[in-house]
């Protein structure tokens, strides 16, 4: 049966996804570009980074073929147009919007299932699958905001994000274990995105160095 659950309509839903998640983050770099006040180059080169790093990163990693930003030319060039338009139009304010959002963790979430998934069918284990599913979802962020001069968001002073990243690549890798990556992929894009957009509402973060750090009680002599 070919139903809407099939491995082939998974397939091009994910692949849908995955691009949407390309779009999203080449917006992201361009407005993050036009806040650095960079020209049309340093758009580009900003923009086609955030939204095509992490899979080069992850499929350089897998030393298992050209990345597919190199062999589907439709990567490239949503990452392009995404940036472009960031370019022609100032669209810093729609970042923040719940569309916006929505399609953030989307894309997140996608991202790591199809990092995990992927270091999965190259015959490596559960850890490197987590480990790559969550790079790729956050590498092209981290070597976008390294070329901006910034600390990369995912190191702390935000939602969580990585976070995310790593859990649903947790929740495909046992379900691809228990023999429906189906599931794992419905599961895994579907609550990384409802997590995303909790993270976001609510302020959820890691503690950092200082929430941990001991406070000593000693008075000092004047």
């Amino acid at each position: 049966m070919s139903g809407w659950l099939s491995p082939e309509k998974v397939a091009e839903v994910t692949r849908a996804l995955d691009l949407s998640g390309v779009f999203t983050n080449g917006v992201l770099g361009g407005v993050l570009a036009r806040d650095r006040d960079l020209d049309l180059f340093g758009f580009l080169v900003i923009g086609v980074v955030s939204g095509l790093g992490g899979g080069v990163i992850r499929d350089t990693l897998l030393q298992h073929g050209t990345p597919v930003a190199l062999t589907d030319y439709t990567y490239i060039a949503t990452a392009t147009a995404a940036t472009l338009l960031a370019f022609v139009f100032d669209l810093s304010r729609h970042t923040s919007g719940l569309a916006f959002t929505l399609l953030d963790g989307a894309a997140l979430s996608v991202w790591a299932v199809a990092g995990a998934q992927k270091t999965l069918a190259a015959g490596l284990g559960w850890l490197p699958a987590v480990l790559l599913g969550t790079i790729t979802a956050v590498g092209g962020g981290v070597v976008r905001d390294l070329l901006l001069g910034r600390i990369p968001r995912v190191f702390g002073g935000s939602p969580l994000y990585a976070t995310i990243a790593a859990l649903v690549s947790v929740v495909m890798v046992v379900c691809s274990g228990l023999g429906v990556p189906t599931l794992g992929i419905l599961v895994g894009v579907g609550g990384g995105t409802l997590l995303r957009l909790a993270a976001l509402t609510w302020g959820w973060m890691l503690p950092n160095g200082r929430d941990w750090r001991p406070r000593s009680t000693r008075h000092r002599d004047p």
